[in-house]
């Protein structure tokens, strides 16, 4: 799934309006790939996989506006809620399972990641870095809940309510067994890197996190014998 010289051309036109991890995602989606993306709010990833990469791509979304706007471009949204609705859709029924800056407001993560790596042969996950620096500083210094350009609501008026950094989020993996392809995180600036430097080095610097998952058909077997939904 390396970035080809095609793929870097993969919403070019748009650089300056789509946020960064929307647009690294849809460089890693194969042409012609199956795509259910959750969460895709007003349907800006789905319209360049779908678009641009030529991805029978498909959405799950919560709110009625994204999906009324999703529509409006031409798109397949349903609506839906992730928490429940998983558990509907078929083992391996796609190619890639998206869930961007989505993560934090799941009520269980570690069933909605089982379910992603069910339904997708690779799941790919973004999220904001509650380790950063800045998070990590204002805290300290204000003693408040922060807010940053990727966390901009307050504490009170948030759907953010499984908040983790980067050292979480791996170590979660590695807990359930959760196998991570690749890795990269977003700098304050927008600026991507892969995870080559150390962990504590990205924990710190990451503004954002972006994860390519799998899990090996046995393991995910056992996994969901050990793990019943709901349990």
């Amino acid at each position: 799934m390396s970035v080809s010289d095609n793929d870097k051309s993969v919403g070019l036109g748009r650089a300056g309006d789509i946020r960064v991890d929307l647009l690294e995602i849809s460089k890693m989606v194969e042409p012609g790939s199956r795509v259910l993306d959750i969460g895709c709010g007003d349907g800006e990833l789905l319209d360049i996989l779908v678009n641009e990469r030529g991805a029978d791509a498909r959405g799950l979304e919560l709110s009625r506006e994204g999906v009324s706007a999703s529509v409006a471009r031409g798109l397949s949204v349903v609506q839906g809620n992730a928490d429940t609705d998983l558990v509907d859709y078929p083992s391996d029924g796609f190619d890639y399972v998206i869930l961007s800056q989505t993560l934090q407001a799941m009520r269980d993560t570690r069933e909605c990641l089982r379910q992603m790596l069910r339904i997708g042969k690779r799941t790919i996950v973004s999220f904001p870095n509650f380790g950063h620096w800045r998070v990590r500083l204002k805290l300290l210094l204000g003693g408040r809940m922060p807010e940053t350009e990727t966390l901009d609501l307050p504490w009170y008026n948030t759907p953010n309510i499984h908040l983790c950094t980067i050292r979480d989020f791996v170590n979660l993996c590695e807990d359930l067994g959760i196998t991570i392809e690749q890795s990269y995180t977003f700098t304050h600036y927008g600026k991507l890197s892969s995870r080559s430097m150390p962990l504590w080095y990205t924990n710190l610097f990451g503004d954002q996190g972006l994860f390519v998952l799998s899990y090996d058909d046995d393991g995910l077997d056992e996994w969901i014998d050990d793990n019943p939904a709901g349990a």
